[in-house]
C-alpha cells in the first residue's frame, strides 16, 4: 500500500496522520482539562506505554529497514563484479562467439543500468527484467556454441561458469529489490506513533501545557518515519541505491578489448 504512493502523497499522509493525532489528543486534552483528578493517572499511564511500544517498533521498522537497503547495495556491487569477470572471460572466446556475446554483454549491462532507476514491481521494471531474460538466453546460447565448438578448451569453460554467476547475481538482485518492509509493519508504526503521541498531546493539554512541545515530538517521529520510508523505496526519494559501480563497468566497456581469442589478430 505505502509503496505505490508518490513521495509527496506519502509525506502528506504521513505528516497528516501523526500530526493529526497529536493535535487531536491535545484539543481533547483541553476539552476534559476541568476533570484533570479522573483524566490524569489513566492518561498518563496509558501515554507512558504507548510511547515505549512505539519506539520499539520504530528502531525494528529502522533495523529492517536499513538492512533491506545494504541488502540492494550489496546486491548491486556483487552483480557488477560478476559482469565485469564475464566480459572479461568473454574476450577469450574465439571468433563469432565473442564478438556476439561482447555485444550482448554491454547491452545487457544498459539493462542492469536501468533497472536501478526504474520503480520494482512497475511496467518499467518488469520490461527491464524481461529483456535481460532475453538477453540471458541469448547469451547462454552463444555459451553453448562455444563449449561445443572448443570442448576441451579453458576459455568457454570459464566463460560458461562466471556466466552463471552473472544470472544468479541479477537474480538476487531483482530479489533483493522487491523485498521489502512489510506494509502491516508500515501500518502499526504510524498509526501506532499517532495513537501515543495523541496520548502525549492529551496529557499536556490536561496540564495546561503549550502545543509546541507536542508539534515538536510529532515532527520528530514524522521525519523518522520517512526516513525508514524513503530507505525502502530504492528508486524514489532522496536516499537512493548507488549505481556508480555498473555505470563504471558500463564505461569501461567503451574501451577496445584487451584480450583476443583463439582467432583473434
Amino acid at each position: 500500500m505505502f509503496f505505490r504512493l508518490n513521495s509527496w502523497t506519502l509525506i502528506v499522509l504521513v505528516v497528516a496522520v501523526v500530526v493529526g493525532g497529536a493535535a487531536l489528543g491535545y484539543r481533547i486534552g483541553r476539552r476534559v482539562r476541568h476533570r484533570s483528578a479522573h483524566f490524569r493517572d489513566p492518561v498518563v499511564a496509558v501515554q507512558g506505554a504507548l510511547l515505549g511500544f512505539v519506539g520499539l517498533v520504530l528502531a525494528f521498522g529502522l533495523s529492517l529497514a536499513v538492512g533491506r537497503y545494504e541488502a540492494r547495495r550489496a546486491a548491486t556491487v556483487v552483480e557488477t563484479n560478476t559482469i565485469e569477470t564475464t566480459y572479461l572471460r568473454a574476450q577469450t572466446l574465439a571468433e563469432p562467439v565473442r564478438t556476439n556475446s561482447l555485444e550482448r554483454l554491454v547491452r545487457y549491462t544498459d539493462t542492469r543500468i536501468r533497472l536501478s532507476r526504474a520503480v520494482p514491481t512497475s511496467s518499467g521494471a518488469d520490461e527491464v527484467i524481461e529483456e535481460g531474460a532475453r538477453l540471458q538466453r541469448q547469451l547462454w546460447g552463444l555459451a553453448g556454441e562455444a563449449l561445443a565448438a572448443a570442448p576441451q578448451d579453458t576459455a568457454p569453460r570459464l566463460y560458461t561458469e562466471s556466466l552463471n554467476e552473472m544470472f544468479d547475481a541479477g537474480t538476487a538482485r531483482v530479489g533483493a529489490l522487491n523485498n521489502r518492509v512489510p506494509d502491516t509493519v508500515l501500518a502499526l508504526e504510524v498509526f501506532g506513533a499517532a495513537a501515543a503521541l495523541g496520548f502525549l498531546g492529551a496529557h499536556l493539554g490536561i496540564l495546561g501545557r503549550g502545543v509546541v512541545p507536542v508539534l515538536l515530538a510529532a515532527g520528530l517521529v514524522s521525519l523518522m518515519l520517512l526516513v525508514e520510508f524513503d530507505l525502502d523505496r530504492p528508486a524514489r526519494g532522496l536516499i537512493r541505491i548507488p549505481s556508480t559501480n555498473l555505470t563504471a563497468a558500463r564505461a569501461s566497456m567503451e574501451l577496445p578489448p584487451a584480450a583476443t581469442g583463439p582467432d583473434g589478430p
